[in-house]
C-alpha cells in the first residue's frame, strides 16, 4: 500500500467513524480529520508529480 493509499484509507475510516457517531462534536472532529488526510494525500500526489518532472528534466539534461 502506497503512502497516498494509506492516507486515503485513513480518510475513509474517519468518514465512516463520523457516520457512526451520534455526538455532533465527535462527528465534526472525524470530518476534520478526514479532510486533513485527504489534503495530505493530495500533497503527496503533487510531490510525486513534481519529482517525476524533475527526474525527467535531469535525464534529458544529461542526455
Amino acid at each position: 500500500m502506497t503512502t497516498i493509499e494509506t492516507y486515503l484509507a485513513n480518510a475513509a475510516a474517519q468518514r465512516a467513524a463520523a457516520e457512526k457517531t451520534n455526538l455532533p462534536n465527535r462527528r465534526e472532529m472525524h470530518e476534520r480529520s478526514a479532510i486533513t488526510w485527504e489534503t495530505m494525500a493530495r500533497a503527496a500526489a503533487d510531490t510525486q508529480g513534481r519529482a517525476a518532472v524533475n527526474l525527467a528534466a535531469k535525464i534529458s539534461a544529461g542526455a
